[in-house]
């Protein structure tokens, strides 16, 4: 088969298997999460985010070893910058404006607040450390910068998992607003039913985003697009679908703190343990390209912090500007 109708064909087939993967992924997690009692904090930004950032964790590691995508260290660092870039600036845009369709562009979003200024205060100090890493010599402080940004996850994920019990008093608790997707079809309901859906659709996520990610490399190579915009832009694109369609779906069901956490949980797992594998596998320098990355992603980080900082209902227009952002640094990687 043609090199190009090869890369399509996977392009065709990945996209509508990532669909069906976050329908039953945040169908399940709804469903797990009121099982074990745990907030829609804990839902979002831990387990919905941890399960879809899986794709887009497995090209800078496979590209560092050299198993995939030509071993060239361009697309382990792209993909690890590129993904953040993506979440913060793009992907909270496409989240609004799916929010607008649905409720009307005059809506307010209400999601937890406490939740999402962990996770965004979190966000920013780690990829601000992730980035000081690169102007740090390769040797031993790089590995031990690993580890403080492991260390600053997992304490992230301790302190996340006990704000769960305040957020459960004031009624934030996970509640399933759909019947599990498989109790409705083929099975019959029993206990481990939901597992097994969250099993199934995250198989499905992964596997949708492999064929993706695949032919968006295939369409880029006949296209002869260069490494850069391989890795910066066009891979986090496919390897971001599951986080984006999920937030989507919650979003326009009004599930407004699970859509948000489960990007913002996202951030803090990509800002933290991506740059750790960055700063032990590639070499992680400084070029004027990745510092544009870095400042438009803290940038619109830190415009959504300041705008969660009190109790006002975040309007639509707000995420303009991050979606602007990303519109910016596209303009700069084509002049550049």
């Amino acid at each position: 088969m043609d090199p190009g109708v090869e890369a399509f064909v996977a392009l065709l087939m990945g996209f509508p298997l990532i669909l069906g993967g976050a329908e039953l992924f945040t169908n399940a997690i709804e469903h797990v999460a009121m099982r074990l009692a745990v907030s829609e904090g804990v839902a979002g930004s831990l387990l919905a985010a941890v399960g879809t950032a899986l794709p887009e964790t497995a090209v800078p590691v496979l590209a560092s070893f050299g198993q995939a995508h030509g071993s060239r260290p361009e697309v382990a660092v792209g993909a690890v910058f590129g993904a953040p870039l993506m979440l913060s600036t793009l992907t909270f845009g496409l989240m609004a404006f799916f929010a607008g369709r649905a409720r009307g562009f005059g809506a307010r979003l209400q999601p937890e607040r406490s939740g999402l200024r962990r996770d965004l205060n979190w966000f920013l100090c780690v990829f601000a450390l992730a980035t000081a890493g690169l102007f740090v010599p390769p040797g031993d402080d790089r590995r031990v910068l690993a580890l403080i940004l492991v260390g600053a996850y997992a304490l992230y994920a301790a302190r996340t998992v006990a704000a769960s019990a305040a957020l459960l008093e004031s009624g934030h608790g996970s509640r399933a607003h759909m019947p599990l997707h498989l109790a409705r079809g083929l099975f019959r309901p029993w206990p481990g039913l939901h597992y097994l859906q969250l099993l199934i659709g995250l198989v499905l996520i992964l596997g949708g985003a492999e064929l993706f990610v695949g032919g968006v490399e295939g369409v880029g190579a006949q296209l002869h697009w260069p490494v850069l915009i391989l890795s910066l832009v066009v891979v986090p694109i496919a390897t971001e679908l599951p986080e984006k369609i999920n937030s989507i779906l919650w979003i326009r069901r009004r599930h407004d703190t699970l859509a948000f956490g489960n990007i913002t949980g996202a951030l803090v797992f990509q800002g933290s343990l991506l740059p750790a594998l960055g700063l032990t596998l590639t070499p992680w320098r400084p070029t004027p390209v990745l510092l544009a990355v870095v400042a438009a992603t803290l940038a619109a980080a830190a415009w959504l912090r300041w705008h969660v900082r009190g109790k006002r209902p975040l309007r639509l227009w707000i995420f303009s500007a991050n979606a602007l952002l990303y519109a910016a640094i596209m303009v700069y990687f084509i002049r550049s």
